[in-house]
């Protein structure tokens, strides 16, 4: 029979959770017992057992023992018709309370019609029979808490402590006051701790679900971080190491200056990296401007470098500077240009950087996730955290040749937008002055 198969897959669902909730538990209590040794701070136990079943609410048949006893010492008129029912009413409540234990089962029209068919089954056998035959109404609303929940119970749960009252009153008058109040507390307090066991998982696997989101974030902020920096600090270091290597033969206090400066950008590679790893790094606008004048100096890259416009918050100097590492450089390693120009343009609302070179071409392979002109992987870091702040980027090839990034950005300003003329410290990484600053 079909409800047989049912039992028998629920059986085997039921055995394969209980084997993992006991070796979960078993993990646990290791895990407690080394913490009680290094006096440490117990590990709470992530699963509280198996998820209920079917099974669960198998031994309150137990309840129609006495029907079953009736049928059997002869004292049911009729007792083909009541082993028949009693039969039926079995079949249904397994079922019913099988498929009460699945959301997508709950809900199902089948599952509606067997519990109809339940509560037809029990009001026949109770009016014909009465006595022991009422309990059947209890195990009822057992079956109707385990399926009906949400705004629908309380009514359903009235409307059949109503039917038992109204049925058992016919037969045994004020017994049925028991019949009632056994079937009203049956229906609301086995779909109250079923809603509430069924809650306590979700909200587990909920925070599973938010622990398993923080790392991967931060597990992508990291690999974000760590790719702009030692991407950016590696073409520094090597453009820096051919211009020393080019100026040695010839001049020898040029090539120790280039050799300091990459000894200085290390150490500072150094200590990014570490703020990096704690998640502490806020870079500035200024220092990336300047490390971009060193840069693209020592690669024979023209810089041409403008801003204007008001002070900036410390975020999105931090946002923007990160867009001035990487895009420069993409031009250092891929554009082959001979001039590269960086303008800084802000007002009270926003402010926008551009970064555009006159090479031959870029490496940089469409990234379609992003957009369809914004490549590579360091970009698309970029556009994702641009886009979370409520600004924007944009990269590709113009149409005169060369390549193109520009990045906007929301900005608050506390007082009136005016246009001051921002004048950086001088680069501490290149022995060439910067040049000056343009409103």
């Amino acid at each position: 029979m079909f409800w047989m198969r049912e039992i028998t897959r629920q059986v085997s669902e039921w055995q394969a959770e209980r084997a993992r909730w006991r070796a979960d538990a078993q993990r646990c209590k290791a895990a407690r017992r080394a913490a009680r040794k290094s006096g440490g701070r117990l590990p709470e136990p992530e699963n509280t057992g198996p998820p209920p079943t079917g099974f669960t609410l198998l031994p309150w048949l137990l309840m129609g023992l006495g029907s079953f006893s009736n049928l059997l010492q002869g004292r049911t008129p009729q007792p083909w018709i009541g082993s028949l029912g009693l039969l039926a009413f079995n079949s249904l409540y397994i079922y019913v309370t099988f498929r009460a234990f699945a959301k997508e089962k709950r809900g199902a029209r089948s599952t509606r019609v067997a519990l109809a068919l339940m509560g037809v089954v029990t009001c026949a056998l109770a009016i014909a029979y009465g006595g022991s035959w009422l309990y059947f109404f209890p195990l009822l609303g057992l079956a109707t808490g385990a399926v009906m929940r949400g705004p629908w119970l309380g009514r359903a749960g009235l409307a059949l402590t109503a039917l038992a009252a109204a049925v058992s009153a016919v037969r045994d008058g004020w017994d049925a006051l028991n019949v009632a109040y056994g079937t009203f507390l049956s229906t609301m307090v086995t779909a109250a701790i079923l809603s509430l066991t069924e809650a306590v998982r979700e909200l587990r696997a909920a925070r599973e679900e938010l622990a398993h989101r923080a790392v991967e974030e931060e597990r992508l902020r990291f690999s974000r971080d760590l790719h702009d920096l030692l991407g950016h600090t590696l073409s520094v270091i090597v453009v820096k190491s051919e211009a020393a290597r080019r100026l040695a033969p010839s001049n020898m206090d040029a090539a120790l200056l280039q050799i300091t400066d990459i000894e200085s950008v290390g150490r500072q590679a150094l200590t990014e990296i570490r703020e990096a790893v704690t998640g502490y790094r806020q870079g500035s606008l200024a220092t990336e401007l300047d490390r971009a004048d060193s840069v693209l100096t020592a690669a024979d890259i023209t810089p041409a470098i403008h801003r204007s416009g008001p002070p900036l918050p410390a975020s999105a100097e931090a946002l923007l500077g990160w867009v001035v590492r990487e895009a420069v450089t993409n031009v250092v390693r891929h554009s082959d240009a001979a001039r590269c120009e960086i303008s800084v343009e802000g007002t009270g609302e926003r402010v926008q950087l551009s970064i555009a070179d006159n090479g031959t071409g870029t490496d940089v392979q469409p990234t379609p996730s992003v957009r369809p002109n914004v490549g590579g992987t360091g970009l698309k870091g970029l556009k994702e955290r641009l886009t979370a702040a409520g600004g924007s980027l944009e990269a590709g090839p113009t149409p005169r040749g060369g390549f193109l990034v520009t990045a906007e950005l929301p900005t608050e300003v506390a007082e009136p937008p005016t246009e001051v003329q921002e004048q950086p410290p001088p680069s501490q990484l290149s022995p060439h002055p910067r040049p000056t600053l343009t409103p």
